[in-house]
């Protein structure tokens, strides 16, 4: 079968679902249940607490115990449950109770389907991880330009739909036939079970998780207020969505050209120009606090987002065992793309309610220091190489 055809499905057929939740899931809540925006807040908050749960110790000992495709196809279904739970919950408490039980499930769907793609880049089935995931990147583009026509025809209503309508779809290509290394039940010696700490024996890799937390965070205020900064600063309504969607083109075409344009360049080289790009990106945002600015800043995402999650993809792959690859994702899921984004979300809602360009600036605590590491790293990195040489 074409591998690469059957990893691209899967990443765009499930970024179109994530495409319509994270920006329009909380809106749905508010506008149809008639829950107040603190309450949203809250349930969201709370939610994204049992995603990094649910990444960090859910999803590493299941994959000890199933198959890549079991995992996806268990994760996918529960995850259509709990939505059409949430068509029944009506209260506060209902909706928390369901919200929670599908922020369990779904957001996993992320970690398992990157542990998938690297286990087939190191069983050399799938040649370009960049590629493949490039397809993600337009699956969320198309989710959200979908739902802004269906939202303007039918209402709000239409999110929730549109949702499990995508999802359904997911399950359908995700039962399908997968390669075969993808089923096979995970054989662990048991030396080579363990805990989390495990991972962190290995070579560098605690210094590579801290770069990437930092990198991460430092999208706190641009998930979080972008939308509302861009009114802030006098952007119109209906090109709001179309400054948005730079920052995913430019992902989209990173990820396209990555695995030829990067190939010679080391995990750790690639950081520091993550951390670099992320650095100007945001104090452009607070010094030129303008629509044209904001829109041409949006380009550097490539750096800030995209550049990062490759370059920990690119270290994994060369440097994890595939036994273990699931748990470094459960890890680099709960702390950089869950956690550290929360805790920089109350940071970057302080500084906003004192100058809103000054919670974007507020994000360069996080991306200088990560810099500084990344280029500490690198040096580490030549140093294995010389030695490296020298043994060969």
């Amino acid at each position: 079968m074409n591998v690469h055809r059957w990893m691209s499905r899967q990443f765009i057929s499930f970024y179109l679902t994530w495409g319509i939740f994270l920006p329009y899931f909380t809106g749905w809540m508010i506008h149809t249940k008639g829950i107040s925006v603190s309450e949203a807040s809250l349930i969201m908050s709370l939610g994204l607490i049992i995603r990094g749960l649910s990444t960090l110790f859910a999803f590493p000992q299941l994959s000890e115990k199933f198959s890549s495709k079991f995992l996806i196809n268990a994760m996918a279904i529960g995850t259509f449950i709990a939505l059409l739970l949430s068509i029944l919950a009506n209260s506060f408490m209902s909706l928390l109770i369901v919200v929670l039980f599908l922020h369990f499930f779904y957001p996993t769907l992320m970690p398992a389907l990157d542990t998938a793609a690297g286990v087939l880049v190191q069983h050399r089935l799938l040649r370009d991880y960049g590629k493949s995931r490039s397809w993600g990147s337009m699956g969320f583009v198309v989710g959200g330009l979908m739902l802004t026509l269906f939202t303007g025809q039918f209402g709000d209503e239409a999110i929730l739909w549109a949702l499990l309508v995508s999802l359904f779809i997911f399950i359908c290509l995700s039962l399908m036939r997968a390669p075969g290394v993808l089923s096979e039940k995970p054989q662990v010696e048991e030396t080579k079970r363990g805990g989390m700490l495990k991972v962190f024996k290995v070579k560098h890799f605690g210094i590579v998780l801290v770069i990437v937390i930092l990198l991460q965070a430092a999208h706190a205020s641009y998930y979080n207020y972008g939308y509302i900064y861009l009114q802030e600063i006098g952007a119109p309504t209906y090109l709001i969505g179309v400054i948005i969607n730079i920052a995913v083109i430019a992902e989209i075409i990173f990820f396209m050209k990555a695995d030829t344009t990067f190939r010679n360049f080391s995990p750790g080289s690639l950081l520091i120009l993550a951390a670099l790009g992320s650095t100007i990106r945001w104090i452009l945002v607070f010094a030129f606090p303008n629509v044209v600015v904001f829109s041409i800043a949006q380009v550097l995402h490539a750096c800030s987002f995209a550049m990062g999650h490759y370059a920990f993809m690119q270290y994994l792959i060369k440097n994890i065992a595939p036994e273990a690859i699931p748990k470094a994702q459960g890890i680099y899921a709960a702390l950089a793309l869950s956690w550290s984004t929360a805790v920089f979300t109350i940071f970057g809602g302080f500084l906003y309610e004192i100058e809103p360009g000054y919670a974007f600036l507020g994000m360069i605590v996080s991306t200088i220091p990560s810099m500084l590491v990344a280029i500490i790293y690198r040096k580490l990195e030549k140093k294995s190489e010389i030695e490296a040489e020298m043994a060969g």
